[in-house]
């Protein structure tokens, strides 16, 4: 007996990013000419994006309600090229179609939190430069004293709680700590609707999801707008309540053979008062050093 497929959550994710897209798209983008009447629908009506990408509004109906699941190349291109998506956004639509072609199965687990011990070796090598590692899920679970003091007020909370997406939108420093907040929080939930859309029974992205949805009308309204890219700031500013203003040059990069750990650092350049401002933080800071990062 053949098997018979169930709409999943990937499917939902490929409706809802292409009515986002949509939405969040206006007639005058891509050179539609509109009257003088009312519109009710934001953006793009579907039929509107149907007739830019050449198909027929049935099918894009289909493909926004989770109905139909297996566009071919050309269609996906088509959307992409209608909608005026970036590179990034293009691959985030073609992994949600790949996804939403698939069999429904059982949630993955979470990906293990153990952090090698020579990556927590390496954390303390870049001292006085704060690092740290972070989950897919930005669960913070490896730190120089450096990478957890810049963040003022985050070793209040107890190890496992520490998340740089938590710490953002629920922490009552970060908005303090970050001068351009609003543009720190976007990119964060670009980064995470990316990670869920491709992994949406994720256990791990959902219950982070879930907690913030309910605690912060911020991100609600963020998540709402299905972003998936961020604009990628290679210099931070800082405005740290112990160390004063700090400006620094940020990098991040994902650590091979890793269950989708990354690397996050800061660095300044030696003899200015940026690089003694991390200094005195490494310094003073009460955290051990990274071996005993992510305890109990």
């Amino acid at each position: 007996m053949a098997q018979q497929r169930t709409t999943t959550s990937s499917d939902t994710e490929l409706g809802r990013f292409l009515r986002a897209r949509r939405t969040q798209t206006s007639p005058e983008q891509v050179g539609l000419t509109i009257g003088t009447g009312l519109r009710r629908t934001p953006g793009l009506r579907r039929e509107e994006l149907a007739t830019l990408a050449g198909i027929s509004i049935d099918y894009y109906v289909r493909l926004e309600r989770g109905k139909e699941t297996r566009p071919s190349p050309s269609v996906i291109d088509a959307l992409a090229r209608a909608l005026q998506l970036d590179d990034q956004e293009h691959q985030h639509l073609r992994e949600l179609v790949v996804r939403s072609a698939r069999y429904a199965a059982e949630p993955p687990p979470p990906p293990s939190r153990t952090v090698r011990p020579h990556l927590k070796l390496l954390l303390e090598t870049m001292r006085p430069s704060p690092a740290y590692i972070v989950s897919r899920s930005m669960d913070l679970l490896a730190w120089n004293p450096g990478g957890l003091a810049l963040y003022a007020g985050l070793d209040d909370w107890p190890a496992k709680q520490r998340n740089l997406a938590r710490y953002l939108f629920l922490h009552p420093a970060a908005r303090g700590l970050f001068p351009d907040w609003d543009n720190q929080v976007r990119g964060c939930v670009a980064r995470l609707r990316a990670q869920a859309g491709t992994a949406p029974d994720a256990p791990d992205l959902t219950s982070l999801v879930g907690e913030l949805l309910l605690k912060s009308s911020d991100f609600a309204k963020l998540w709402e707008r299905y972003d998936v890219t961020g604009r990628k700031r290679t210099h931070k500013t800082f405005h740290h309540p112990h160390v004063g203003i700090v400006n620094l040059s940020a990098q991040s990069m994902d650590l091979e053979g890793t269950p989708g750990q990354r690397l996050g650092v800061y660095v300044a350049e030696p003899g200015t008062p940026d690089f003694d401002a991390i200094l005195l933080l490494d310094m003073t800071s009460s955290e051990p050093a990274a071996h005993r990062a992510a305890r109990g």
